[in-house]
Parts: C-alpha cells; sequence; structure tokens
C-alpha cells in the first residue's frame, strides 16, 4: 500500500497549490492516510479530511467572490481585513462538522497569544480550527476559543511536518512549503488594488496616510521571519519528501487563478515523483494494522 502523511503550509493565495499536489499524489496512487495544515494549508486539509477531493476543492474556491471575501463587517473587531464572510462560507461549506468526523485524522496548528505558544487543534468544529489558523495578526482580528486568542499558526510552524508525523508515525511525510528559500525573492505583500476589498472611505484614507505601503513592508518583514522559521523548522523536522511550488511572487491576499495555482503544485509535485517513489518504505504487518486502525 502507498500510504502517506501529509503536511500543508501557509501561504495565503499560493495554497491553492496544495491542491494540484494532492491531485497528482492522489492520481500516482498514493494514498493520504493522515493531513496536518497550517493557515490556508489548514482549510484544504480539513476540506480534504472530510471527504472532498481535488477536484470539488478546486471548483468551491473557484466559485468564491475574491474581492469580498475579507470586507470588514460593521461590528467587526479591531482589524484590516475581517473573516465574516469567510465564517459564513465555512458554514455552508463545513457545517458543524468535527475533527472526528473525518475520513483521515487531520489536526491543524494555531498561535496562542494567550500563552506564547502553539498549539494542536484536533478536537470540536473544524470550521473554528480553519478561522484560528488563517487569522494573521495585524490583518484579521485573533479567533477567541474559551480564554485563548488564537492567531495564524504559521507564526510558529509554518509547515506542520511534527503534527503530521505524530498523526501517522511510521508513514513517510510529504510535506508542501509555500514559502521561498531565504536566498530569493518573494512577494508577501496586500493587493495594490485595496479598494476591491476595503470601503472607499477606508481605502481613500489608508492611500492618504501612506498605510498601504507600511503595511506592505510590515508583510515583507514578516515574510522574512517567516521563512526564517520555515527553515528552521524543516532542519529540525524534515519531511520525508519537501514539495516547493514555484509560488514565491504570489501575494498573501492576492486574486488568483485557482486552477493555475493548483497547476503550479501539480508541476512541482509531478517533478518529485521519483522522489517520492524511493521514499516509500515496505510496509509490514505492523504498519498495515496500524494504519488501518487511524482510519477507523
Amino acid at each position: 500500500m502507498k500510504n502517506i502523511a501529509v503536511a500543508l503550509g501557509g501561504g495565503g493565495a499560493r495554497g491553492n497549490a496544495h491542491i494540484g499536489v494532492l491531485r497528482v499524489l492522489e492520481e500516482e496512487g498514493y494514498v493520504v492516510s493522515a493531513i496536518a495544515g497550517t493557515s490556508f494549508g489548514a482549510l484544504v486539509a480539513a476540506f480534504y479530511a472530510v471527504g472532498y477531493s481535488p477536484n470539488e476543492i478546486e471548483n468551491f474556491f473557484s466559485k468564491v467572490d475574491q474581492n469580498k471575501m475579507y470586507e470588514l463587517g460593521l461590528h467587526a473587531n479591531p482589524s484590516l481585513l475581517g473573516l465574516g464572510r469567510v465564517r459564513k462560507w465555512l458554514d455552508k461549506m463545513l457545517g458543524d462538522k468535527t475533527f472526528s468526523e473525518t475520513r483521515i485524522p487531520c489536526a491543524i496548528t494555531a498561535a496562542d497569544l494567550s500563552c506564547n505558544c502553539e498549539v494542536t487543534l484536533n478536537s470540536g468544529m473544524l470550521k473554528n480550527a480553519i478561522l484560528a489558523s488563517i487569522a494573521i495578526p495585524g490583518i484579521f482580528p485573533p479567533y477567541k476559543m474559551d480564554d485563548h486568542h488564537l492567531v495564524d499558526g504559521g507564526i510558529l510552524n509554518p509547515v506542520p511536518v511534527s503534527l503530521a508525523r505524530e498523526l501517522a508515525p511510521r508513514l513517510p511525510v510529504v510535506a508542501v512549503a509555500l514559502t521561498a528559500p531565504l536566498s530569493s525573492t518573494s512577494a508577501y505583500y496586500l493587493p495594490t488594488s485595496l479598494s476591491a476589498m476595503i470601503p472607499s472611505s477606508i481605502a481613500r484614507r489608508i492611500t492618504r496616510l501612506n498605510v498601504s505601503q507600511a503595511m506592505d513592508i510590515f508583510l515583507h518583514s514578516i515574510d522574512i521571519s517567516n521563512r526564517t522559521i520555515t527553515e528552521l523548522r524543516l532542519e529540525k523536522e524534515p519531511p520525508d519528501i519537501l514539495i516547493r511550488p514555484a509560488v514565491e511572487q504570489i501575494g498573501l491576499l492576492d486574486q488568483v487563478d485557482i486552477a493555475h495555482v493548483a497547476g503550479l503544485g501539480e508541476d512541482a509535485t509531478k517533478i518529485l515523483l521519483p522522489a517520492i517513489k524511493k521514499a516509500m518504505r515496505p510496509q509490514g504487518f505492523f504498519d498495515i494494522l496500524m494504519t488501518l486502525l487511524q482510519k477507523g
């Protein structure tokens, strides 16, 4: 059996590349037996874990109005953008599905501002875990869960290899990193067409105050930190296979062609198919038994 565990990294709009990665893995006969995700990777991981195919996920994401997805509501918490529409969309797509209802083990990472620590979300409703893991600090408001204030899991664990390995310790881990190595350039910025996502009165004020440029610098700085943490975590917790789609020029909240970005994930995965095949180790009776038990 070609069973693997998958770790999907964060990266905003770049995360649509995960769809293509999963599609190629399926086409090549690999069985994703456990999946972990951070930020946008958490979104894709949750959808895949409940049973949606890569093609279905691409179709769902393509129907989203990217212009309006992050608009601030009338009673939004202090933040540049809001997640109210994302919450409503998740209500529609996932309802009250919980981690216990997924077809394969799934876990999501977030960072807790209350304890300055990484947290693993693997119980309760999937949509709540997603909202916590995608809450980019300074852009979206923290997600409050009991007495905890949760933000983007990518702050502390950009590519959750360790989490995927905890879910399936005897399986090879295929990880997908959406950040570029530190030696290359990247495009971790806010869209220049802010008026498409923010009320015109706020957009005009942002333009006058040069906040747009300041946020560009802020997000670029975050990107440098994120890439550094990614490299350190990958060095400490190396996956069996690391896939790095060529998405570094896609901005965090860019409006993208979903199919095109998914295609970048496909291209990167196809190149590494020989390495993935080589990383597969023969499974003994105990390995197969453990895999079946994890499935449920």
